[in-house]
């Protein structure tokens, strides 16, 4: 019997919402079958960070590895979603459950993902938390929002956290269906070569047994 599997990922799109003053999201034909080329071929344009993303320490440390560079071993394997609707602005540490022997974290913070609107109140997650997170043995948090830092800041705080504890990041996943639990996840990045991000296909599998 097959496994269940969730797709957390957002669908790259036209109108897809971006950080305000990204990129937007674009897709050109340049071959189609109608116009008689024996096969359709089309060109994005894109951000990086656009929709489901893994970022890379190059991201907010330009001296640190590119995203072709990290570990995949990051992405693949057991993850703790923890229910943090209700923790806006900030996910605290009080948000947490027991922790042991759990090595990624994804939070959901939303019931029903803004997939047609920028969120800019979204929640973030406090740097206390992230340090937390890492010396209870976490190297992956993921979250649902656009980034575990706020919006307004300037300092990115928890990104620098991430950096200090040799963690890994997955932002703008989709975790409306998603209950909390024990999964499998996967959710590889794209080997960019100089690439400060990539966006994933990011699934969650179903864990019969969880080791």
């Amino acid at each position: 019997m097959s496994k269940k599997i969730w797709d957390i990922s957002q669908k790259l799109r036209l109108g897809l919402p971006v950080w305000p003053t990204d990129t937007a999201f674009k897709i050109t034909n340049k071959m189609k079958i109608e116009q008689g080329s024996s096969v359709n071929v089309s060109a994005i344009l894109m951000s990086s960070h656009s929709g489901t993303h893994a970022d890379a320490p190059m991201h907010y440390d330009s001296n640190a590895e590119d995203i072709s560079d990290t570990r995949l071993d990051y992405y693949v394997g057991e993850c703790l979603v923890i229910d943090a609707r209700g923790s806006k602005p900030l996910i605290t540490v009080d948000t947490l459950p027991n922790l042991q022997g759990v090595e990624r974290v994804l939070f959901k913070t939303y019931s029903n993902f803004p997939r047609d609107f920028w969120d800019h109140t979204f929640t973030a997650i406090a740097p206390s938390t992230i340090k937390y997170l890492a010396t209870s043995g976490v190297k992956l948090v993921g979250i649902d929002s656009p980034s575990i830092d706020p919006q307004n800041s300037k300092t990115m705080d928890a990104h620098k956290a991430v950096l200090g504890a040799d963690m890994r990041i997955l932002e703008g996943l989709v975790l409306d269906d998603v209950s909390e639990g024990i999964y499998e996840l996967i959710a590889l990045p794209l080997a960019i070569e100089g690439g400060d991000a990539s966006p994933v296909r990011a699934i969650l599998r179903q864990i019969d047994h969880v080791s």
